[in-house]
């Protein structure tokens, strides 16, 4: 079981912030360093000092940490365009000497579109939107040095790019398609993705979808042609501690309203998250993203570090 840390800085965190936490999960044996891309925090807080660019940001840690994976839970399609995001994440692949993984997403938080000025297609467009994304990122980083790509779609229209920068990892990062929507999401992430991710539901919710997405590989061809199995992760909500209050004391800012929907957070002791990390194992997810709060909470990093880890496989 490989595990990694996922942040989400829109609730209030600088560069230098999630810069000591990030060397805090390289040093703790963690597997990487993921965070969300968004532009506005979703309660009613402001999340000061206000949010800090994802790919900006996974740039300069690029430079400032040796080991672990960097990427994103998700970028958001309607963010960028595709070609400009193809050199982005190559770039910072580069950088990282071939650290980097794409989570891409449809979008879905209309409220920090409308503040940006970021248009906010009807949800049908933005599949259509991440479905043409994922096919001409994935082809530019395929295609050989010296060749040009084009691509002609509904939304997007490519002529003789030279598709470069190339990337460290060959053919490209990996790809991470995740949620829970049980039609379109599976079928990409069977088509385009290295890794499908089904974030913070329950080890049954969990289940269901790594079966959605099985389904989807037989019908859309990939199993049998040679290409690796989907990686299967879970997503989990950790607020743990060392007692009971100390847990409740980490677990307080999930009761605060917000646009998130329901979880199924892990709200107690170390071994507690050891047991549910066992039952994802056990319906096949062979890597977890543990959701973070606060990352001014060196402490609670620490805590996983030095009481869980240790009892996973594969983790150091």
């Amino acid at each position: 079981m490989r595990v990694a840390v996922f942040t989400e800085p829109h609730r209030g965190a600088d560069y230098d912030t999630q810069l000591r936490f990030a060397r805090l999960v390289e040093a703790g044996g963690f597997d990487g360093f993921f965070r969300a891309d968004h532009y506005q925090a979703m309660g009613d807080e402001p999340g000061l000092p206000g949010p800090t660019d994802a790919w900006l940001t996974l740039a300069a840690l690029a430079r400032e940490t040796s080991r672990i994976r960097l990427g994103t839970l998700v970028t958001s399609a309607t963010f960028r365009l595709p070609g400009p995001l193809a050199v982005m994440v190559a770039q910072v692949d580069r950088m990282s000497g071939g650290r980097v993984e794409l989570g891409i997403g449809a979008g879905w938080y209309e409220r920090e579109h409308t503040s940006y000025g970021i248009p906010f297609p009807a949800v049908g467009e933005r599949f259509d939107r991440l479905a043409e994304q994922l096919e001409i990122v994935t082809g530019l980083w395929r295609t050989p040095v010296g060749e040009t790509y084009s691509y002609t779609g509904d939304h997007y229209r490519l002529v003789d790019a030279p598709a470069l920068p190339k990337p460290v990892q060959r053919p490209g990062p990996p790809v991470i398609v995740g949620g829970r929507g049980p039609k379109r999401t599976p079928e990409l992430a069977a088509r385009y993705a290295d890794e499908y991710n089904m974030p913070f539901k329950s080890v049954e919710e969990t289940a269901a979808a790594f079966e959605r997405v099985r389904e989807a590989s037989d019908r859309t061809g990939r199993t049998g042609s040679g290409r690796a199995p989907l990686v299967l992760s879970a997503g989990v909500v950790v607020a743990i501690g060392r007692t009971d209050a100390e847990a409740r004391h980490r677990a307080a800012p999930l009761h605060v309203k917000s646009a998130l929907p329901p979880e199924d957070p892990v709200v107690g002791s170390p071994a507690q998250l050891v047991d549910r990390l066992g039952e994802f194992a056990a319906i096949g997810a062979t890597r977890v993203h543990l959701r973070l709060i606060d990352l001014d909470d060196l402490d609670h990093l620490e805590l996983i570090a030095a009481e869980v880890l240790p009892q996973l496989d594969g983790t150091r």
